[in-house]
């Protein structure tokens, strides 16, 4: 008991420390979703497809390359006709991850059992320093 009280600001500070390198974890980023480099190594080794739940106009000023747009609001509907074999991996970018961590229990209702988030969405697959393309503009639009 002694030693708890003479050295109650080193115990605090471990305490403080084993609760930052948790908190990634309690706050859900490492449960169902993936990194960057690891949704890269999906889309190679396994045929994963990569969907960018985010707006048209979000998905137009910049995207993963390969990745397909169907909005997190279309999901639903859109994501059987994107994406037929169900046994693929099925994995889901937005801005943050925010989208696509909801977008995964949407796509586990329809069946992709396989379904994962991007974390930190394209935040984290710009940081990566990965492939990144915008659409470009239509002529006369």
């Amino acid at each position: 008991m002694k030693f708890i009280l003479d050295n109650w600001a080193l115990i605090l500070l471990a305490l403080t420390s084993g609760g930052m390198l948790a908190w990634p974890v309690l706050r859900g980023a490492g449960k169902g979703s993936l990194s960057a480099q690891g949704a890269v190594q999906v889309i190679n080794r396994q045929k994963g497809v990569l969907i960018d739940v985010r707006e048209p106009e979000e998905f137009a000023a910049g995207h993963a390359v390969g990745a397909r747009n169907v909005p997190l609001a279309e999901l639903e509907q859109k994501l059987p006709a994107v994406v037929k074999n169900k046994a693929l991996p099925v994995l889901l970018l937005c801005a943050t991850g925010a989208r696509a961590n909801r977008a995964v229990a949407t796509a586990k209702k329809l069946g992709y059992e396989q379904a994962q988030a991007v974390a930190g969405g394209m935040k984290s697959w710009n940081e990566a320093n990965l492939p990144v393309e915008k659409v470009a503009a239509r002529a006369g639009a």
